[in-house]
């Protein structure tokens, strides 16, 4: 679980044995802190692990383990949330900007169900690099990275995704 060719921060066994004991309760935590989200509380725990082993939270022994990890995932799991907040909301004001025609009296529930729905109407690529840009804050090289794709390829699908998702709103505000 903490095995990597290249730790910042030598972990003992004895620390790695605390951490295994604690996971199922960290987990649990973890859960609890994206509100019930199983799938985000794995994605934080993993997140703690990766900050635990990068050295950027280190356990001074201030507390008891419990404690102190408790902290750090609660902490995680309120930025990656703040994250995801940002990254609807500006994925939602580009769309507002880049509408030719606004719906000011659109509720905000409606507004993202039309977003969904523009996302998923996107050929694969083109959706899988605006989440990835969007919702996993990466840049679109990263992304290209992730789906092994060239960075010119991603910029294009970005782009083109980008021009699709503005049509298709158009065309649902014309309805």
């Amino acid at each position: 679980m903490f095995e990597t060719a290249e730790l910042e921060v030598p972990i003992t066994d004895d620390f790695k044995n605390q951490l295994a004991a604690l996971h199922d309760a960290a987990f649990a935590w973890a859960v609890r802190c994206t509100e019930g989200d199983w799938h985000e509380g794995e994605e934080v725990l993993q997140s703690v692990y990766l900050k635990i082993v990068e050295g950027r939270a280190v356990f001074e022994e201030r507390s008891t383990l419990k404690t102190w990890l408790f902290g750090v995932i609660r902490n995680t799991a309120r930025e990656r949330a703040r994250k995801r907040r940002r990254q609807r909301f500006l994925l939602f004001q580009w769309s507002e900007n880049e509408k030719s025609t606004s719906a000011t009296d659109d509720p905000s529930d409606a507004r993202h169900e039309k977003l969904g729905a523009a996302l998923e109407s996107l050929s694969t690529r083109q959706r899988e690099v605006l989440e990835l840009v969007f919702y996993h804050d990466m840049t679109v090289e990263q992304a290209a990275s992730v789906m092994e794709i060239s960075v010119g390829s991603a910029r294009t699908h970005y782009h083109r995704g980008k021009q699709a998702m503005v049509k298709h709103l158009e065309l649902q505000e014309q309805v």
